[in-house]
């Protein structure tokens, strides 16, 4: 891992917070059965990233996660039976609430005591803001793709992190569970590392990333 890093960024959502067990768990509060859960989270999931596709392809005009949220909680609502306003209007910001993994906290308060450590997430900043509270993550900032009006792997979100960390994008190291993700941080001439999550998305044998970290703590050790 190369030791002239002087930020490292963040992935939020699945990385730093597990999103998939918060968004279940908001859907079942919000009246869906437990043994549906898996089945309506995947209804939320499929329409969040067919639209951010269709966003980067043109076919819609760009709407920040809010909007895309508020639309998944109410297909979530409609499969489920449930018709209480109050209640798809809770579930629509279950974003606000995921909770953080159990080695976010320390893990980001070990880096930042050392690097600027910043989050970087579609969500919108109003919901980041939100979230970074909720999880208690100690990180000095976060950046909204909604600042870019594009979601990653747009060039334009890597770009947004590279130029707030000062413009050289071979100091900035991006984190991910994602390797998709990474891949476009790398196109970007972004470090890289992965750090494995139970939802994320692993790394083909063909990812050249810059390192791959069981934890954030193993990955604190490698940065000294």
């Amino acid at each position: 891992m190369r030791r002239d890093i002087t930020t490292i960024v963040f992935d939020v959502l699945g990385t730093l917070v597990d999103e998939p067990g918060g968004l279940r768990a908001a859907i079942e509060e919000a009246g869906g059965s437990p043994r549906d859960s898996d089945g309506l989270l995947a209804v939320w999931q499929r329409h969040i990233d067919g639209e951010q596709r269709r966003i980067a392809r043109g076919e819609r005009d760009y709407v920040d996660s809010g909007i895309l949220d508020r639309e998944a909680a109410t297909l979530v609502a409609q499969t489920a039976g449930v018709t209480d306003a109050a209640t798809v209007d809770r579930l629509a910001t279950a974003a606000k609430r995921l909770p953080a993994w159990p080695d976010s906290r320390e893990g980001i308060e070990r880096l930042a005591a050392r690097f600027r450590v910043l989050g970087l997430s579609n969500a919108n900043p109003e919901s980041l803001h939100a979230l970074g509270e909720h999880a208690g993550l100690p990180w000095h900032g976060a950046l909204s793709a909604d600042a870019v009006e594009a979601y990653k792997p747009s060039p334009r979100v890597y770009r947004l992190a590279v130029e707030e960390a000062g413009g050289d994008p071979t100091r900035v190291l991006m984190v991910a569970a994602h390797a998709w993700d990474l891949r476009g941080a790398g196109a970007a001439g972004m470090r890289t590392a992965y750090v494995p999550r139970p939802a994320g998305d692993p790394p083909e044998d063909t990812d050249a990333f810059d390192g791959r970290f069981p934890s954030l703590a193993e990955l604190a050790e490698a940065l000294g």
